[in-house]
């Protein structure tokens, strides 16, 4: 473990040390501002005019009007954002021709792997930190339901985990990193789409595609569920993805 924090600060001091994590992060909290401000507002005025029309029975939901679509638009930010971030992680290492040195160290493959994860969710978990100025707000204003929120968080956390995994992999197939930003958001998008052939497709693969869809194991963290299948699924996918970066950078070793 103490070789994983290793590689993971020395990555985090390449992060910290460059612009690329002050933009990303601008970039990510304009984008979650701006729609969160824009859901807040429709929220506000439909409350109003429910208000005004006092005969109806209009009840509305703070968590599912306001919070659940704002975690969702979160997730499909981060789509966009986690490529940039993973596309450095050995892309980089082998175009200036360091990675060699970093194998040439007294570190295995798998803790440089689980070290570059781990730094990258630092990066990511701090984003969705600096984010949480829109539920504390909806605390202090509101009075939502917490559980929902807890475990929301959790769920794009998972999520997360699984565009690094993607990202990380991708990384490890080029040392260029615009084809590696583009591999990890293909991959990505594609895991979040391939629920929407489940109608298409017969009963069995549909199962299957919706089974394997990002966005439906989200669904249920929103709801304020957690629920074992998911958390074996996001486990699953996030190994999985090491897995195959693992296999990729060992077959680079021995060329």
């Amino acid at each position: 473990m103490k070789n994983v924090w290793i590689v993971a600060k020395r990555d985090l001091g390449s992060f910290f040390n460059s612009p690329v994590f002050y933009c990303v992060t601008t970039v990510f909290l304009i984008l979650y501002g701006f729609i969160f401000f824009n859901i807040l507002n429709y929220f506000s005025f439909q409350s109003f005019q429910s208000h005004q029309l006092r005969g109806a029975n209009i009840g509305l939901n703070l968590n599912e009007m306001v919070i659940e679509p704002s975690f969702q638009n979160m997730a499909v930010i981060l789509l966009l954002i986690i490529p940039l971030i993973t596309m450095r992680s050995f892309s980089e290492e082998k175009k200036s021709k360091t990675f060699a040195l970093l194998l040439s160290s007294p570190i295995h493959l798998e803790e440089i792997i689980l070290g570059k994860f781990l730094a990258c969710m630092i990066v990511t978990g701090l984003m969705i930190l600096l984010s949480g100025y829109s539920t504390g707000y909806l605390i202090f204003a509101g009075q939502p339901e917490t559980g929902p929120i807890l475990t929301g968080y959790l769920g794009i956390l998972l999520m997360t985990g699984c565009y690094v995994a993607m990202g990380l992999f991708a990384s490890s197939l080029t040392d260029n990193q615009i084809i590696a930003a583009v591999i990890s958001f293909g991959l990505a998008l594609f895991m979040w789409v391939i629920g929407w052939g489940a109608q298409s497709a017969g009963p069995v693969l549909g199962q299957v595609f919706e089974y394997l869809s990002l966005i439906t194991h989200l669904e249920h963290f929103l709801k304020g569920l957690i629920d074992s299948s998911d958390l074996v699924y996001y486990f699953s996918f996030i190994l999985f993805g090491l897995f195959l970066t693992q296999r990729v950078l060992e077959s680079s070793r021995w060329r």
